[in-house]
């Protein structure tokens, strides 16, 4: 996984990282080679999640399909094209001693290294202890880890409804934001999310030093 320069790698034990996970593959290879009725079972909750019924608007205007939920006592919102799975009961998280507040911690996601972050601390907020889904999240492949307290809904929002982010946030965190719906919900602008170079970390560089 490639990052930005905004990567903060002092002080980080990446022996001990890479020794847990090596670690938790082991213990998960049986889980994540060929299990078919596990495979269904994620499928048809994905699909379950997906099909609830939309809280439509009847404004005029483009719809947005967005994932709703709820991290470090704020409600966001994702469209549903950037979120490939919601993880409910991820597996376990490897700690980085020393990691930058917004990352987590690792995890191992169809055998590959997946960062799992916080947004709570690009908003001024402070992370929450408490464990909970995470959501997948890439354009065509998993790229990040959102650790959420809970996932609520699927629902569809008019673009010509959102409020414009407050005037509070600085330059580079409206950057991050649509708009916010009029319950108080942080429609995030994915394209953005997924450019910020403070939520990727270059893991495979430290593993070579």
């Amino acid at each position: 996984m490639t990052g930005g320069d905004d990567a903060k790698r002092g002080g980080l034990d990446w022996a001990e990282a890479y020794r847990r996970l090596a670690g938790l593959a082991a213990s998960t290879e049986a889980a994540t080679t060929v299990d078919p009725q596990r495979e269904a079972a994620l499928l048809d909750e994905r699909a379950r999640a997906l099909a609830r019924p939309l809280h439509r608007r009847t404004q005029a205007g483009p719809l947005l399909e967005l994932v709703h939920f709820r991290s470090g006592e704020q409600d966001y919102a994702l469209e549903t094209r950037f979120v490939l799975e919601v993880l409910r009961a991820p597996g376990q998280l490897v700690p980085l001693p020393a990691a930058p507040e917004l990352l987590r911690g690792l995890t191992l996601l169809h055998g590959e290294v997946l960062a799992v972050v916080e947004l709570a601390p690009l908003f001024g907020r402070t992370a929450s202890a408490s464990h909970g889904p995470v959501l997948v999240v890439g354009p065509n492949r998993p790229e990040l880890g959102l650790r959420a307290d809970a996932v609520e809904e699927v629902l569809l929002v008019s673009r010509d409804t959102l409020l414009p982010p407050p005037t509070a946030l600085g330059s580079r965190e409206r950057a991050l934001v649509s708009g916010i719906s009029r319950e108080g919900i942080i429609v995030l602008e994915g394209e953005a999310l997924l450019a910020d170079g403070r939520l990727f970390f270059d893991f495979s560089e430290e593993r070579s030093t």
